[in-house]
């Protein structure tokens, strides 16, 4: 039987598309070296409006109604750059987008939605926060907008992959904004929560679907969806999926789809697999940068704090005692590295929210959304909440691991300072982890100025047991139990056999009421 994964030739249509041709075009219109005057003024804009006090950032682009009510310097941006009209949307969707708070567009944005919606493939480079989910949500949802509702069963139109279930969450979220009114379809497709629902979901067909890559592929294997009438294709975080593993089932999954489809690559980084990735997919594509690689956003103040790691737990406390400290997200390297951060911070009398892997999809939710809504105000996580959460209002982000990976760095402080608001990211490094700080630093073009150092402190005492009573030192714990009262020696008299016969129903040789099987006898073969 063959892979419903392969096209009807067994071959990658966008390499057929792209004639046999691995070469790359080049964008006329590069951000390296500077912002243009016009994106200058936008991205300005852009800050200004984010700094009022009245104003409530949700996702990437969106105010709140109260903000939205201001006129005076949006109004003059809007006539001076002709804001989201000016770059092609019109009627309906450009209402929509208005009426979602979309106002000024980002320097992404300028970039890169004139070109989609010319038709052409996007390869973009761009940090998180960057409003990258509009830039290739608007052009879509442009496209889609004139088809109609007739859709055939099982099948999407356009297709999103994200590397994380919070990233794909989000995603799906904004969309559902920015097409209010426009009667388009959105489904989600996510491990963690109940297939049969999403099945359900997909089953009469919808216009856009946002995915993760493990869960599609299982759908599409089990005929539960066909990608042959999908013509727009983004890959939203590739360098990330690439990380994770993913690199091959997105190539099975873009061999799946139409031959004439349109495609969008989004990385943070372009590390040369992504690079082949590209050849691969892409046909004759307009590659927008807006920022030099692994560049952090200049509103966020980052220091170093060096201490080992018995000592990290009493910097953090001593941290987050401080009030100013009011939306902290701490990064931990490994899941139970969250789990025991998470601990040791409700021993000391922080209340924290927990995010990471093994977590079902409900449960992370629910602590994004506990420290969304403000009712935790720290959230302890591992590197798959480093990209594409937008939770708005984040003072600190606190690395009490340096991360495997020296890009996950850029990732994660990037969860402050969004939206020009200033913001704190705070690295706390024993001297085990120099190596991995240096690559950090080769990332981001700067050596992090130290804040603090404690390695010349003796490591905290930490509460120890109480002392055994003497004389039994070395002895197990079992074996120091209090003996039992009245009976020399501790010793348990001997408890005889119950007089009388065996109670109704339980003779020997009758099966007893156990579903599990029987531990077999040692020296037997299990029956």
């Amino acid at each position: 039987m063959k892979d419903p994964l392969q096209d009807a030739r067994g071959r990658d249509s966008a390499a057929e598309r792209n004639g046999g041709s691995a070469a790359l075009s080049s964008n006329k219109r590069f951000f390296c070296g500077g912002l243009r005057p016009a994106a200058q003024a936008i991205a300005g804009e852009a800050q200004a409006v984010a700094r009022r006090k009245d104003m409530t950032l949700t996702f990437e682009n969106t105010i709140s109604p109260a903000e939205a009510s201001i006129e005076a310097p949006i109004d003059t941006a809007m006539e001076t750059t002709g804001g989201f009209a000016a770059l092609g949307l019109s009627g309906a969707l450009l209402n929509a987008t208005h009426n979602a708070g979309f106002t000024v567009p980002k320097p992404i944005q300028v970039e890169a939605i004139p070109p989609q919606l010319q038709g052409r493939d996007i390869l973009g480079i761009a940090q998180t926060g960057s409003g990258k989910t509009a830039a290739f949500s608007l052009p879509i949802l442009a496209a889609i907008a004139g088809l109609g509702t007739k859709r055939k069963p099982r099948t999407t139109r356009a297709l999103i992959l994200a590397p994380t279930r919070e990233l794909a969450v989000q995603i799906e979220e904004t969309i559902r904004i920015l097409a209010k009114g426009l009667h388009i379809s959105t489904a989600i497709v996510l491990g963690g929560v109940s297939r049969g629902s999403q099945v359900r979901r997909i089953a009469p067909g919808v216009d856009i679907l946002i995915a993760t890559p493990g869960r599609l592929t299982d759908l599409v294997r089990e005929g539960d969806l066909t990608l042959a009438e999908t013509r727009w294709l983004v890959l939203d975080e590739a360098d990330r999926m690439l990380d994770m593993g993913f690199i091959n089932d997105v190539r099975r999954i873009a061999r799946a789809t139409h031959a004439e489809r349109r495609t969008a690559l989004f990385s943070a980084t372009m590390p040369s697999e992504i690079e082949k990735l590209s050849r691969e997919l892409l046909k004759d594509p307009v590659r927008v940068e807006v920022a030099p690689q692994g560049t952090t956003a200049g509103e966020i103040r980052q220091s170093l704090v060096m201490a080992r790691l018995k000592q990290k737990r009493k910097v953090l406390s001593d941290m987050l005692a401080d009030p100013a400290m009011s939306s902290v997200i701490v990064f931990a390297r490994t899941k139970h590295g969250a789990d025991r951060v998470a601990r040791d911070l409700d021993r000391d009398g922080f209340k924290a929210a927990v995010i990471h892997g093994n977590k079902s999809q409900n449960a992370r939710q629910n602590a994004l959304n506990g420290f969304r809504e403000g009712k935790v105000r720290i959230l302890v996580a591992t590197d798959i909440a480093a990209r594409g959460i937008d939770v708005p209002g984040i003072s600190h982000v606190v690395n009490f691991d340096l991360p495997d990976e020296a890009e996950s760095y850029v990732h994660r402080i990037g969860r402050t300072g969004r939206n020009g608001a200033d913001g704190i990211a705070v690295t706390l490094c024993a001297p085990d982890e120099a190596a991995k700080l240096r690559q950090v630093e080769r990332i981001i073009r700067m050596k992090l100025p130290v804040a603090a150092s404690f390695l010349d402190q003796p490591d905290p005492v930490t509460a120890k047991e109480p002392a055994r009573p003497e004389g039994e030192a070395g002895r197990p714990r079992h074996a120091a139990a209090k003996p039992h009262a009245g009976r020399p020696g501790g010793n348990r008299p001997f408890a005889g056999k119950p007089e009388g016969a065996r109670p109704e129903g339980a003779k020997q040789g009758q099966k007893r009421p156990f579903r599990g099987k029987r531990r077999p006898q040692r020296g037997r073969a299990a029956a």
